[in-house]
């Protein structure tokens, strides 16, 4: 089965086809008109795909596909995200929470030799997807296994989703570059300021071990609750090396029972195109990755 695999994210957006193995990745920025963004992006791919398979930044009402993305301020309030591209390309279209669809991504084709898994994607934002049994866990919502508003710090930072001490509102790639900003520092992105934690600056070392210490928190509390062996963090925060030496070592203070004595935390296996290949997934894999009892009327 050949499909289009995309990824919504609040700061890019991705595509690739999938025929056997995922194809070349184009890239756009999501922009201020991310509909007219990714048309034109798609456009050019969509000839002779089957279906396309969308991850995207939630939340969402699911299965409908429907949209209000936190970090996509021109989507909040409900974008008919799937509806509007079955009406495009007239092709059925599958569409979950990133997270989920990097979650779906390792555990498919990461070779983690686990069927219970939490996927996380560190980036604009921080979601989850969760993979229990070997088959992707949905929810009430579709938005299962949504780590990034696990509350690490009740006196923190406000979160974008309105509360406060979020893990998102403390690791996502924005808040850690305010932080540091707030600190007299100069980046202004977070590629500028992983560039100066690599040179040793000690504002950008702090503010990534902050970060840090926040996942390492978020993580042992879901690993408690939902007994996975493996976390597979991804996004382009997970990326920089000053972010795990807080994160493993607050994980060690507070993952202590018994049972997660063997949980691995790692960098996700596929890196960036995790999220792409779970898309992907929803389609060619559906019979583990997608629920057709719920999904069935929404479907293009």
């Amino acid at each position: 089965m050949t499909v289009l695999a995309v990824d919504v994210g609040g700061t890019k957006l991705a595509a690739a086809v999938w025929a056997g193995a995922l194809g070349e990745v184009t890239r756009s920025p999501t922009g201020t008109d991310p509909w007219t963004a990714l048309t034109e992006l798609l456009d050019p791919l969509v000839a002779g795909v089957a279906g396309i398979g969308v991850g995207c930044g939630g939340p969402m009402a699911w299965p409908a596909g429907a949209v209000s993305p936190l970090n996509i301020p021109a989507w909040r309030g409900g974008f008919p995200l799937r509806d509007r591209l079955a009406e495009r390309y007239g092709v059925p279209v599958r569409l979950h929470n990133d997270a989920a669809c990097a979650a779906v991504g390792e555990h498919w084709q990461g070779g983690w030799g686990t069927d219970h898994l939490l996927g996380m994607v560190v980036s604009t934002g921080v979601g989850g997807g969760l993979v229990i049994g070997g088959r992707l866990v949905d929810g009430a919502g579709g938005n299962a296994g949504h780590v990034g508003h696990i509350v690490v710090d009740p006196l923190g930072p406000p979160c974008p989703c309105g509360g406060r001490g979020c893990l998102e509102a403390i690791a996502r790639g924005p808040a850690i570059v305010a932080w540091a900003a707030g600190q007299g520092c100069t980046a202004g992105t977070g590629v500028e300021l992983a560039e100066l934690a690599a040179h040793g600056d000690r504002v950008a070392l702090q503010a990534f071990a902050q970060a840090g210490r926040a996942l390492g928190v978020g993580i042992a509390s879901a690993a408690a609750l939902l007994d996975v062996e493996v976390v597979a963090v991804g996004g382009g925060i997970s990326q920089v090396p000053a972010l795990w030496p807080t994160l493993r070592r607050t994980l060690r203070e507070h993952a202590r029972l018994s049972f997660l004595g063997e949980l691995r935390v790692e960098p996700a296996a596929l890196g960036p195109t995790a999220g792409l290949v779970g898309a992907a997934a929803l389609l060619v894999a559906g019979d583990r990755y997608w629920s057709p009892s719920r999904a069935g009327a929404v479907e293009g």
